[in-house]
């Protein structure tokens, strides 16, 4: 039973770490780092890096902007494009770091699990936005992005206090993501082709002939 119960462990923080950096990954960090540092959170001494006060606050830093540009429509819609070169990565990073000091197979196969769900999730996060974006109104896009620093935090938290319900979440998440992005797909799609009618549109005003 022990056995078992560490394995389960071991899957809920090299997925959820995964997962939440596809999201916000300077959040994760924060979660992580601060959570260790007071003694609320235990992590494997492979992660004891993100303890680090420079860490922490590097990304504190780097939350705070993010906080501030996930809330303006278009510009988070560029930081996203950005981030798919930061948080994918680093999503299958710190997946095995948290489990280099078992195997180093085991590390490699975390790596590769963990950026493929990196990217499943900042895909969602970014092709939602997108969507989003195209209403007028801003509280959509600022109710969504408070609901992502919240879904990280509680995510994480539950994947390192109740590992066994977090994986039977996340198992949920991955068939909803597989019913998402395909109409994500073709809402990005749908509307890219309305933007290039639009410009393409004979409607634009035209000079008199002489």
């Amino acid at each position: 039973m022990a056995g078992y119960q560490q394995i389960i462990s071991i899957i809920a923080l090299t997925m959820g770490v995964a997962w939440a950096s596809g999201i916000n990954l300077y959040a994760t960090i924060l979660v992580l780092g601060i959570g260790a540092n007071n003694g609320q959170l235990v992590l494997p001494d492979s992660l004891y890096l993100l303890q680090n006060p420079l860490v922490i606050a590097a990304a504190g830093l780097m939350f705070a902007v993010e906080f501030f540009a996930d809330k303006i429509p278009g510009v988070d819609s560029i930081w996203d494009a950005i981030h798919s070169f930061i948080r994918i990565p680093a999503g299958a990073l710190l997946a095995a770091s948290a489990v280099i000091e078992i195997s180093p197979t085991l590390a490699l196969a975390a790596a590769v699990v963990g950026g493929g769900l990196s990217a499943a999730t900042h895909a969602s996060k970014t092709g939602t936005r997108l969507i989003i974006n195209t209403s007028p109104e801003p509280f959509s896009n600022w109710t969504f992005s408070i609901a992502e620093d919240l879904l990280v935090i509680a995510g994480l938290w539950t994947a390192l206090t109740h590992p066994l319900l977090f994986c039977l979440l996340l198992f949920l998440f991955i068939l909803f993501l597989v019913w998402l992005l395909p109409r994500l797909w073709r809402g990005i799609r749908k509307l890219w082709q309305q933007i290039r009618a639009y410009f393409r549109s004979d409607n634009k005003p035209t000079l008199p002939k002489v």
